[in-house]
């Protein structure tokens, strides 16, 4: 059958691929037992390059045309589409877009990204787990958000914010990262906006309320180096942007932890 391949397993059970070629690029379309599947995959295939009126993304409200009898997987669908539209394939299920992109996890799950992230995802498949979206990133799952500055134990509405309310839309102008320091968090007092410090050991102790977000961040460090080799806790200091060691050095000089945290100390030095 046309665009049908056989081949066989290292068990030496045979199997069929399937694949075409189109712009002069030679496409895998996927495999199977059956000869039946794979030939129907390679159809699927020509049809949606040469019928755009049947096949086709709607970039306005996120759907494509895709249905789950199709034989081709959602992936390779949204790919040749790309492909067709936009003379470049990409093997994860992007379609590109003005300024922007969209992911397509599944055919009513569809996240938009920002072009600068184009390379990364090309090269990431996107995995969901109950809301939860994630890369494995030289063998480890890594969240999407971490590309925003926003911390594994980040709360979504406290800690960051998708500023239009679309919690789909990726795109960097619309991720406002609130809380990026651990132990930090963002409050206001008599109108002024504020950090409050605190740290977590057998109870949570309040270290203190700054003006800055910089001299928060390095309390949470100072109370880090004071715990160190005290309790039995590995806590992860904060990396502090945009201050020098001499400025970061005054500040921790200068901070003083509220009283609670440091009697905590003293009771488990003495």
């Amino acid at each position: 059958m046309t665009g049908v391949y056989e081949a066989r397993k290292k068990s030496g059970e045979i199997y069929y691929r399937a694949s075409f070629t189109y712009k002069n690029k030679h496409i895998s379309l996927g495999s199977s037992s059956d000869e039946a599947s794979c030939h129907a995959m390679y159809n699927e295939a020509c049809e949606i390059i040469n019928n755009s009126s049947d096949h086709w993304i709607d970039t306005d409200h996120r759907t494509t045309s895709y249905n789950e009898a199709m034989t081709l997987s959602l992936g390779k669908y949204i790919s040749l589409i790309n492909f067709r539209d936009n003379n470049i394939y990409i093997k994860t299920p992007i379609y590109m877009c003005h300024k922007y992109f969209l992911y397509f996890l599944k055919e009513h799950e569809v996240l938009q990204f920002s072009t600068d992230d184009l390379f990364y995802y090309s090269n990431h498949t996107i995995m969901s787990r109950g809301g939860y979206y994630f890369v494995n990133d030289y063998g480890m799952q890594t969240s999407i958000l971490s590309r925003f500055g926003v911390r594994s134990h980040s709360v979504k509405g406290r800690d960051y914010v998708f500023k239009n309310g679309d919690t789909h839309d990726y795109r960097y102008e619309n991720i406002l990262v609130v809380n990026k320091y651990n132990g930090v968090s963002q409050f206001t007092k008599n109108g002024r906006i504020m950090y409050r410090t605190r740290i977590h050991i057998n109870g949570d102790y309040i270290l203190g309320e700054f003006s800055s977000e910089a001299e928060a961040a390095i309390a949470y460090n100072k109370a880090v180096d004071m715990l160190s080799g005290l309790v039995n806790i590995t806590y992860t200091p904060n990396y502090i942007e945009g201050i020098s060691s001499v400025e970061y050095a005054s500040l921790y000089h200068n901070i003083i932890l509220s009283k609670n945290f440091r009697n905590y100390v003293k009771s488990v030095c003495f």
